[in-house]
């Protein structure tokens, strides 16, 4: 891995307001389609970096419908110091700023247009001091729309993840956010292709709840690398709603080159 990144970029558009910028990485996690699990693929992906010894951070950019708290057990307000927003801390280190970390009450709705929403994931980006970090993941919210389009624009994204699952209808609209991608100019990593199957408990079997796999399809079309075929887990979904993912010991693993 290369020293900590320049936070300076080449568009006049992004936000190079992280002083000092000791961030190394920002990935997004994709798919400009709800319901493929952005969330499960983001915290996947930070547990699997954090193993590896990395200092990660996650921003949630999914304002209306954030997840990452939850999942991660997280329950206490940010608190900020010497003008800066502070994130909050996993037992496991994870870093994690989030609009539910500044709600009253976690199932509290966010009844705001598309403007405001991208405003708090900017701020998310300049007004937290966020130290020195490997990979700040950004897992982002459905859709191609106000949200996404000030993350990729205002702040210096490094890649994409592309979140799939088997159906045709989401490798459809997957393809949106891949199309919004390239002409932004930010790099796609790879993709993932999250549900590709449900192993049975007794016979091993692989059961392909949502239809055959197009994993491999889709990466060839979208012209990107297959970075994993991640199947359902109901371990990981236990852990998940308990708040207590870090505890989760599978074997599944997102193969970032990156």
């Amino acid at each position: 891995m290369n020293s900590s990144r320049d936070c300076s970029v080449e568009e006049t558009e992004k936000n190079t307001d992280q002083e000092d910028c000791k961030i190394k990485k920002v990935v997004a996690v994709m798919s400009g389609k709800g319901g493929v699990g952005k969330s499960s693929i983001t915290s996947l992906l930070a547990l699997q970096l954090s193993r590896q010894g990395h200092k990660v951070g996650i921003i949630d950019a999914d304002i209306t419908g954030p997840s990452i708290p939850k999942i991660f057990g997280l329950q206490q307000r940010l608190k900020t110091a010497e003008g800066k927003m502070l994130p909050a801390e996993t037992p496991g280190g994870i870093m994690i700023v989030s609009i539910n970390l500044l709600l009253d009450e976690e199932d509290d709705p966010v009844l705001w247009k598309g403007p405001k929403a991208g405003g708090a994931v900017k701020q998310f980006w300049k007004d937290v001091d966020w130290g020195e970090l490997d990979y700040l993941l950004v897992d982002m919210p459905p859709g191609t729309s106000d949200v996404p389009l000030t993350v990729l624009k205002s702040i210096p994204v490094d890649g994409i993840i592309v979140v799939t699952s088997p159906q045709e209808l989401a490798l459809m609209v997957v393809k949106k956010a891949v199309k919004m991608a390239y002409r932004l100019r930010v790099p796609i990593v790879g993709l993932v292709e999250n549900m590709s199957y449900l192993r049975c408990s007794h016979c091993q079997e692989k059961l392909e709840v949502f239809g055959p796999s197009r994993a491999e399809e889709s990466a060839e079309i979208m012209g990107v690398p297959l970075l994993g075929k991640i199947p359902i887990d109901t371990d990981f979904t236990r852990f998940s709603d308990q708040g207590k993912v870090e505890e989760y010991q599978g074997k599944i693993e997102i193969k970032l080159n990156f």
